[in-house]
């Protein structure tokens, strides 16, 4: 097996990983339950769904609640197409190790 493929294995074996700490450092940032107790709005848990930051969006006159429920919401899409990735990354890995080793 030349360099270049073992290069590429490893990277392929590691990519379900990489985009699992990517989507973990994106739940990371979503703190939209820290943005409503910032602004003096009750939440029940840590996990606010997204029809409420886009209910929150629609009421709010305030500029940079409207900007942090955005940006909230933006991370909170992005986790979850990480998670996407990795899910779908792990089917073709096992396989390729199947096949190489």
């Amino acid at each position: 097996m030349s360099e270049f493929e073992e290069y590429l294995l490893a990277i392929a074996i590691c990519s379900p990983l990489f985009f699992f700490i990517i989507a973990v450092a994106f739940r990371l940032l979503d703190n939209s339950a820290a943005i409503f107790l910032k602004h003096d709005i009750l939440v029940d848990t840590s996990y606010v769904s997204g029809d409420i930051i886009r209910e929150h969006m629609g009421n709010s006159d305030d500029i940079q609640l409207k900007r942090s429920l955005k940006r909230a919401l933006l991370c909170r899409k992005l986790h979850n197409f990480f998670m996407i990735l990795m899910v779908i990354s792990i089917p073709p890995v096992i396989i390729a190790c199947f096949f190489i080793f």
